[in-house]
C-alpha cells in the first residue's frame, strides 16, 4: 500500500535525498520555502523513481505558514502515513556573549515551534494513516555542545525532549522517533561553515569524513519500516559522538 509522506524542507540536502529514497510507489509531499526551482527538480526525480510528487510552499517560521501547510495536506489527502520534520536552520553563528533575543526567537520558531505545531495539527491525519509515524530531525549539536551554535543546539535539545514526550503520548497508535545527524555535506553547511571548518570536522570524526544526505535518509527509512521503535533518537555521525 502506498504511503502519503510529508517531508518539510525537502527541496535540498537531507530532505531532498529522503524524498528520492522514499519515492517508489509513494505520494511524496515536498515542502519548500524559497527554493522553488530546486523543489521542482526534486519533484521530477520523485516521479522518475516511480513516486507521485506534490509541491507546497510555506514559511514554517511562523504560525500562519505552518497552519497553511496542514490545510494543504488536509485538502489533498484523507490520511497521512509519515511526517518528517526536517526543515530547520542554524540561521547564523553567534558567540554566547553576543546572543540576542530576536535571533533566539527566530531559531526556536523554525527548529522547534514549527515542529511542535505541525506535529500537533497532523495528529488527526496520522490517526487515519497506515502504520503512522513522525520522524524529527535533530542534530549532534544537542549532544556535545556546539560553540557559536549554542542557540541551535538548545533548540534541537528541546526537540529531542519533545520527541520522547510525544512518543509516550501518542503510543500505541502513532510512533515518534528522531535522527540526530552529525556533520552532513549539504547546503546547510554551505551557508554557515567554511571549507576549513568542514575539514576540521572531518578530521575530528573517527571515520575521518563528513556524512552525505543518503546516510540520514537511510536512517529515516529504517525508522519508518521498523514498527517496534518509538521515542528513540538515532545518532548518525561517523563516531563524532558516541554513547
Amino acid at each position: 500500500m502506498s504511503k502519503n509522506i510529508l517531508i518539510t524542507g525537502a527541496s535540498t540536502g537531507i530532505g531532498a535525498e529522503t524524498a528520492r529514497l522514499l519515492a517508489p510507489e509513494n505520494n511524496i509531499i515536498i515542502h519548500y520555502n524559497s527554493s522553488e526551482d530546486a523543489a521542482k527538480t526534486v519533484a521530477k526525480e520523485v516521479k522518475e523513481r516511480g513516486g507521485h510528487a506534490h509541491l507546497v510552499q510555506a514559511d514554517l517560521s511562523n504560525e500562519t505558514g505552518t497552519k497553511g501547510l496542514v490545510q494543504f495536506v488536509t485538502s489533498e489527502f484523507d490520511r497521512l502515513d509519515v511526517l518528517i520534520n526536517n526543515a530547520g536552520s542554524l540561521i547564523e553563528r553567534r558567540e554566547a556573549r553576543e546572543l540576542e533575543w530576536e535571533l533566539m526567537e527566530q531559531i526556536f520558531r523554525l527548529n522547534l515551534f514549527s515542529v511542535m505545531t505541525l506535529s500537533s495539527l497532523c495528529i488527526p491525519l496520522l490517526e487515519k494513516g497506515n502504520g503512522p509515524s513522525i520522524i524529527n530531525i535533530s542534530s549532534i549539536a544537542m549532544r556535545h555542545g556546539a560553540p557559536t551554535a549554542t542557540i541551535y543546539g538548545a533548540s534541537k535539545g528541546a526537540l529531542d525532549s519533545f520527541t520522547r514526550g510525544l512518543a509516550k503520548e501518542l503510543a500505541p497508535d502513532i510512533r515518534v522517533n528522531a535522527v540526530a545527524p552529525g556533520v552532513i555535506e549539504t547546503p546547510f553547511h554551505d551557508r554557515v561553515s567554511t571549507k576549513e571548518r568542514m575539514e576540521t570536522f572531518a578530521e575530528s570524526t573517527p571515520l575521518k569524513r563528513n556524512g552525505k544526505p543518503i546516510h540520514i535518509a537511510a536512517a529515516i527509512q529504517f525508522l519508518i519500516e521498523n514498527d517496534f521503535m518509538t521515542g528513540e533518537t538515532i545518532d548518525v555521525n561517523g563516531g563524532l559522538f558516541m554513547q
